[in-house]
């Protein structure tokens, strides 16, 4: 039972420090990804971009730094930016979207890279501090 608990307690500690190290390693991947996500963003719900829609949708954000990130997609050549920056789904035509200027005041400006990074941040002193408490539980 002992051994147990010192497993349990070694892993934890080990998370613990390797999320502190490593923050700036999984921002710059986070973000990296969320760029490949736009850039490969499709209309035939594949997981990516339906993460990339859930993201915008939850978050009332749109692009990695802002809206306009969506410019240099294939995506908006196309369709313009997607429904799921839309401030309101009823007040969104697709000519809207294609256009720049129009889109600024029907979708979400803010970008998503820093709203993520932002809540996960926020969420870091909840996460150390249930870690912490178990393992003073352990011991």
């Amino acid at each position: 039972y002992a051994m147990l608990l010192s497993l349990i307690f070694l892993i934890v500690l080990v998370a613990a420090v390797v999320g502190f190290v490593f923050r700036h390693e999984i921002k710059t991947n986070f973000e990296s990804n969320l760029n490949l996500a736009l850039r490969d963003y499709n209309v035939t719900a594949d997981r990516h971009s339906e993460a990339v829609d859930t993201i915008q949708r939850t978050l009332h954000c749109c692009g990695v730094q802002n809206y306009s990130d969506w410019e240099k997609t294939e995506y908006f050549a196309q369709k313009g930016i997607p429904q799921s920056c839309c401030k309101s789904q009823t007040d969104c035509s697709e000519e809207d979207l294609k256009d720049p200027s129009k889109a600024k005041l029907k979708v979400f400006v803010d970008g998503c890279f820093f709203l993520v990074t932002s809540t996960m941040e926020s969420k870091m002193s909840v996460v150390a501090g249930m870690s912490f408490s178990i393992a003073c539980f352990q011991v």
